[in-house]
């Protein structure tokens, strides 16, 4: 995997006056959705009640993430008459999940279509309504951040990214407050969209900070080359420079090399006049080492 690769934080703990019918942390490789789904079925197999219906929409989702959108929504589907009288948890996954199989990060464009999102749109709504009403609050950022994907333009992202960090900075419950990085990196992505390079920044920043303090290397690399991208769009040319080459240094050593890092380099050194160097970057970004 490249080490520039969007920022997913899965968040699943306890809420404030409801409880999380099951921990589905341990079960989740989101990167790996057919091994999730086995974790998710081995699961099911003693599953009871509500864990049964959230298990079964988690399922659901590892075939949104490989694109299966029908096979999905029928497995919503052949839940949805028991989630009707389910407790919190399990109705706002079910609607939750639902919208994903309509809009998404994993959709091509071809399938992003008025109808296609107004169902999407729909369901979103309605989780979110759930969760803000069970006081879900890392659910209610889930679903607000998935409205983005609904409201592409970059104003749009900037107001639901806004959202959901107000809900992230006014709960108490961990499994919210794990979105803020997240949150934080999607706010700076909207803001330089929107050519606005210095509010871009503060939320880049940000979102390092909390990430440094954790131990996922691939994630604070991630946050370094969007401080780095940034940096050159205000003309810091230097900062930037001292950013990507010790990203390259990370990225070759934990063997993973990063074609987004040299695309950035080979930029930069351009700016810089050094046609040598511009060059060594774009050969590697034609065949990056293995």
């Amino acid at each position: 995997m490249r080490c520039h690769v969007p920022i997913i934080i899965v968040t699943l703990l306890t809420a404030a006056t409801a409880v999380m019918a099951i921990d589905l942390a341990p079960l989740w490789e989101f990167d790996k959705p057919d091994v999730s789904e086995q974790r998710l079925r081995a699961a099911l197999e003693s599953a009871t009640g509500d864990d049964a219906l959230v298990l079964q929409t988690q399922i659901a989702r590892t075939y949104g993430l490989r694109k299966d959108f029908s096979k999905a929504r029928d497995i919503l589907k052949s839940i949805a008459k028991d989630v009707q009288t389910a407790g919190s948890e399990a109705r706002i996954r079910h609607a939750l999940e639902l919208g994903r199989t309509y809009a998404s990060a994993t959709h091509p464009a071809e399938l992003q279509t008025v109808e296609s999102k107004k169902l999407a749109r729909a369901s979103y709504e309605s989780a979110l309504a759930m969760a803000k009403a069970a006081h879900l609050d890392g659910l209610a950022i889930d679903t607000i951040h998935m409205l983005a994907f609904v409201d592409t333009a970059p104003t749009d992202q900037l107001k639901w990214g806004q959202e959901a960090l107000a809900v992230a900075e006014a709960s108490s419950q961990p499994e919210a407050k794990k979105w803020e990085a997240s949150i934080r990196n999607n706010i700076g992505y909207a803001f330089h969209q929107l050519g606005q390079f210095d509010e871009a920044l503060v939320q880049f920043k940000q979102a390092l900070v909390l990430l440094d303090r954790g131990t996922n290397a691939e994630s604070i690399r991630v946050a370094n080359w969007m401080v780095a991208w940034t940096l050159r769009a205000l003309g810091r040319m230097d900062e930037a420079l001292e950013i990507q080459l010790r990203l390259e240094r990370e990225c070759d050593a934990a063997k993973k090399p990063d074609r987004y890092v040299y695309e950035e380099l080979e930029i930069l050194y351009r700016a810089r006049g050094d046609e040598v160097q511009a060059q060594h970057y774009t050969e590697l970004m034609r065949s990056p080492p293995s």
